[in-house]
């Protein structure tokens, strides 16, 4: 399997930004937009490097809605923001775009077992998705991960595997496991195929919004995958002549975590790596974010940016996002509320624009992280006076 490029992996250091990251081109895109559903089998054949559709597992992932709230656009006085729900794709985030393409090459190859590392949704969406396709799962994740999605994966009948470290650390011993069982690695970014899968979302956005175009996207950041993978789907789409120009890309990253965010910020060429990266945002938690390069590279393209927020403004911003458009985000997912509002107040974005945030995961992935934002539920006593004393 040819994961990253094997000149420039020479120069790979262990727990480093993955070195070699490949990108996927494909000769001949649609030039106009598939008749069929956006999200379909169909609708994928021409912009993914898929030679049969039926190679997809059986289980639906994408053509999620892209809504237009009302209430959160008028209370930023934004007219034409749109929230991309990821949060109803079937294990419930992003993730499962870059995996049910990672499950389907596995197929096509004929291969038994994949296996990931992950903070923990990439770990679930490989679980839910090899089990759809009846594959193994082997994911390697922080012990720290929420319960919620220790549970979730575990569920979907993957072999899960704590590992007493870091997300740097069960990457790096993903990176060995493969080499030394054999088996198929869909870890971010070193699998070209995660890039690949993701742009779906672009894909859906753009289609929603035509003949339209957004003007820009606000995504949240750990390994920089999500990002690099909508940049490149909407890339395809500018080549292929279906828009004409690709959106700007707002990158958001919490403050104990910020390595893209800041090199953005600074105008670094490269990444200075976070070591003991935290955030409540545990999906966004990464000392050398994997994607770096590309990530940067392709925001830079587009003439986008990055912003930093706090680990209070990314709470507030989840009772706030769910109260305003009735979407209950994980941190990591609404942090891009609080994201579009710093990007706001620093002049990097006009009101008037259209302007798309990517909401990645359900907040029932931590509804312990989700509790900590609202105040105590306290118990009222079963007569209507104790109501109405309540209420008001």
């Amino acid at each position: 399997m040819l994961y990253v490029c094997p000149e420039c992996s020479r120069k790979q250091e262990p727990g480093g930004v993955t070195r070699g990251v490949l990108e996927v081109v494909i000769d001949s895109l649609p030039t106009a937009w598939p008749e069929a559903p956006a999200g379909s089998p169909g609708f994928l054949t021409g912009f993914l490097p898929l030679d049969d559709p039926e190679l997809l597992p059986p289980l639906p992932v994408g053509g999620t809605p892209l809504l237009a709230p009302p209430a959160l656009r008028r209370e930023l006085a934004a007219p034409r923001l749109w929230l991309k729900d990821d949060t109803r794709n079937p294990s419930g985030s992003t993730k499962d775009r870059a995996s049910q393409l990672v499950v389907a090459k596995a197929v096509e190859h004929g291969l038994d077992t994949v296996a990931t590392a992950s903070t923990g949704n990439a770990a679930t969406a490989l679980a839910a998705l090899a089990a759809s396709a009846g594959l193994r799962a082997v994911v390697f994740v922080p012990a720290s991960a929420p319960p919620a999605k220790l549970v979730q994966m575990a569920s979907y009948g993957a072999v899960v595997l704590p590992v007493e470290g870091t997300y740097d650390d069960a990457f790096e011993l993903s990176l060995a496991a493969c080499s030394r069982f054999g088996w198929y690695n869909r870890s971010t970014a070193y699998n070209p195929f995660t890039i690949e899968g993701k742009k779906t979302a672009a894909l859906e956005i753009a289609a929603a919004l035509a003949p339209e175009a957004p003007d820009a996207v606000i995504v949240p950041t750990g390994d920089g995958v999500i990002a690099g993978g909508l940049a490149k789907g909407f890339a395809d789409l500018e080549r292929g002549g279906i828009i004409e120009r690709r959106p700007r890309l707002i990158v958001v990253q919490p403050a104990g975590s910020a390595a893209i965010a800041t090199a953005l910020r600074t105008g670094a060429a490269s990444i200075t790596p976070v070591p003991g990266a935290t955030s409540v945002a545990d999906s966004l938690v990464v000392a050398a974010p994997r994607n770096a390069v590309h990530c940067l590279r392709e925001v830079r393209a587009a003439g986008g940016a990055g912003v930093v927020v706090t680990d209070e403004a990314i709470l507030a911003a989840i009772p706030r996002l769910a109260r305003l458009t009735g979407v209950f985000a994980e941190p990591a997912a609404a942090a891009a509320l609080a994201g579009l509002e710093a990007a706001l107040a620093e002049g990097l974005l006009d009101r008037d624009e259209r302007i798309v945030l990517m909401v990645t995961g359900t907040g029932l992935k931590d509804v312990a992280a989700a509790r900590r934002a609202l105040p105590p539920l306290v118990p009222v006593e079963p007569t209507l006076e104790a109501v109405e004393r309540r209420v008001g």
